[in-house]
């Protein structure tokens, strides 16, 4: 392989450690979501976005380089793309994956909090104008 060759190949390779620690990171996020641990999620959050901006930055040095055109023909190119391709697809899956499970979690909460509403206040249990639960506390301190 020539030098050029090689540092293509150096670039798909990180590219495809990047993509290793974000699928690590995604499934380490859908154990935080499950725990519901938010110092873990943040701390999740923050390291998913630098291991993205590395993915970016590899990305924009391999579009950089004069010889990948022609690198695009070798067999061996094609093979670590589909490799990087596939791997992407599962860090995609995955990602929809703890989507959806945020929003499962975001409902379940929503559902139980207007449970500890109507709980507290059946009385006085209204709707805002934007359709959410809300206790009414009208109480001793009004004067009308």
């Amino acid at each position: 392989m020539t030098a050029a060759a090689n540092a293509i190949t150096a670039l798909l390779n990180q590219q495809q450690q990047h993509l290793d620690e974000l699928l690590l990171l995604l499934r380490q996020e859908l154990a935080a979501l499950s725990n519901r641990d938010i110092n873990e999620l943040e701390r999740i959050t923050s390291a998913k976005a630098v291991v993205l901006q590395q993915l970016q930055q590899a990305d924009h040095q391999l579009a950089q380089a004069p010889e990948l055109e022609s690198m695009k023909q070798q067999d061996w190119f094609k093979q670590l793309v589909t490799n990087i391709d596939q791997q992407l697809e599962q860090c995609k899956r995955h990602n929809d994956i703890n989507q959806q499970t945020l929003e499962q979690s975001q409902l379940t909460l929503a559902r139980f909090k207007t449970e500890l509403l109507a709980s507290r206040g059946k009385s006085g249990l209204t709707y805002t104008n934007k359709g959410m639960p809300t206790v009414d506390n009208k109480g001793k301190g009004i004067k009308a």
